[in-house]
C-alpha cells in the first residue's frame, strides 16, 4: 500500500474516526506528511479521553476533527473487537514516538517536547539523544504555562521550526491546544504524547511487556500515581457504554 497517497484507513467508533494503520503505516504515514510538509494532528487516543469527549461536544469535536486518531488505549482495542470493527494493532504513543526518534535520527528531522515539568523534559531530551544517536531536538518547554502566555509558547516553537512537535500535558490542556493553534504553528507532525515524558525521563516506568499483553498497563500506571484514581473510573464506565451499544446494534 502506497501509504504516501492515501488518507489513513479508519474504523468509526461513536462518531470517531480510529486509524486501522498499523504501527508501520501509521510511521510511513507520519513521514509522508513530514516530507509533503503538511500539517497533521495525531491524537494517541484511549477510553478516558473518549469518556471526556462524550462529556464535553468541544472535546468530541477536537476528536473528530484530527488528521489521524491512533488506538493508542488497549481499551480501544478491544471496544473495536467487540463491536466488529477491528483495527489491526494497538498503536501505543510511547511506541510511535520511539518508532518516529528512530526514523527522524537517521532522516534529520527535528523535534519541540512540550510539557511536564522542565526538570522531567529536559531529562526526557537528553535520555532520547542518548538512546537514538543524532536526534536532533531543537527546543523544549515545560507544560505549566497559562492561555496568557501562548502567544510565547507558539512564538518559540515557531522560531524553532521542528518537523514534530510532542506535546505532553492533561486531558484539556494538551489535545485540544494543537487543534487551537494548529494553523499557527504550521507544524508538520503534532502529537500529544500525555505522560510520555515522565517514562522517557526515568520518572516512572513503562508496564513490562506481560501486563501490556494483559491489557494490563492501566493498572500498572495506577499504582505507580494513585492519584490516577478518579479519572480510572472511566474505564469501567466506558467498557458498559460499549456493551450497552453492542447490544443494541444487535436488536436492530
Amino acid at each position: 500500500m502506497d501509504m504516501t497517497r492515501t488518507q489513513p484507513q479508519t474504523i468509526t467508533l461513536f462518531g470517531i474516526a480510529i486509524s486501522r494503520m498499523t504501527m508501520r503505516e501509521t510511521v510511513a504515514y507520519l513521514t509522508s506528511a513530514i516530507q509533503a510538509r503538511r500539517t497533521t494532528q495525531v491524537v494517541t487516543a484511549n477510553p478516558i479521553m473518549m469518556m471526556t469527549a462524550f462529556q464535553d461536544p468541544a472535546y468530541y469535536a477536537m476528536l473528530q476533527g484530527a488528521d489521524v486518531v491512533v488506538p493508542d488505549g488497549a481499551g480501544l482495542v478491544w471496544a473495536a473487537g467487540r463491536l466488529h470493527k477491528p483495527v489491526q494493532e494497538r498503536v501505543a504513543g510511547y511506541d510511535l514516538v520511539q518508532q518516529l526518534f528512530q526514523v527522524g535520527a537517521e532522516q534529520a528531522w527535528t523535534f519541540y517536547f512540550l510539557g511536564a515539568s522542565q526538570d522531567v523534559v529536559e531529562a526526557a531530551k537528553a535520555r532520547a539523544i542518548e538512546a537514538h544517536p543524532g536526534l536532533r531536538v531543537v527546543g523544549c518547554r515545560d507544560g505549566y504555562f497559562t492561555p496568557q502566555q501562548d502567544g510565547d509558547v507558539i512564538e518559540d516553537i515557531v522560531a524553532a521550526a521542528p518537523d514534530v512537535l510532542l506535546v505532553g500535558r492533561s486531558v484539556y490542556t494538551q489535545d485540544p491546544w494543537i487543534a487551537q493553534y494548529r494553523e499557527r504553528l504550521g507544524i508538520p507532525v503534532m502529537i500529544g504524547v500525555g505522560g510520555s515524558f515522565d517514562v522517557m525521563s526515568g520518572k516512572l516506568r513503562r508496564a513490562p511487556r506481560w501486563m501490556q499483553r494483559l491489557r494490563l498497563e492501566w493498572l500498572f500506571r495506577l499504582l505507580q500515581q494513585p492519584s490516577r484514581l478518579p479519572r480510572m473510573l472511566s474505564l469501567p464506565k466506558f467498557v458498559i457504554r460499549v456493551l450497552l451499544y453492542g447490544e443494541k446494534l444487535q436488536k436492530r
